[in-house]
């Protein structure tokens, strides 16, 4: 399973089929958007970074550094990311993965950092 895909895309942009299964990223539903209109196939709220180090990030570019530090701490405490990394890897043996996220920074954000994390773990 070397060659899969596993992407990230807004939730305000179109689905496509292209997106596979769609994993909501994001621990508060996004604002103005549908359940219909998001096309999401599982919300995954508990692996999304806690409020605390959310709001202190409040995505300042010049924070990204601290809040990414700060988040794979998390990820790696979290009990609950190795069942979903197990899940997540078992849906990229059928189809493309896609995290789907409402950040409006498509650069600094927890989405980033979440892939970052995977390919960091798939790697070793």
């Amino acid at each position: 399973m070397d060659d899969y895909q596993l992407n990230m895309k807004r939730v305000y942009e179109k689905p496509e089929k292209e997106d596979g299964y769609r994993i909501l990223v994001d621990r508060i539903w996004p604002r103005g958007v549908s359940k219909d209109k998001a096309a999401i196939n599982e919300w995954a709220k508990e692996i999304t970074p806690t409020s605390t180090i959310r709001k202190e990030f409040d995505h300042q570019p010049q924070k990204f550094e601290w809040f990414k530090q700060a988040y794979w701490t998390e990820l790696t405490d979290n009990p609950r990311l190795e069942p979903f990394l197990i899940h997540v890897f078992e849906q990229l043996e059928q189809t493309p993965v896609t995290f789907v996220y409402a950040a409006k920074d498509e650069e600094f954000n927890h989405v980033v950092v979440l892939m970052d994390y995977i390919k960091t773990i798939k790697a070793t």
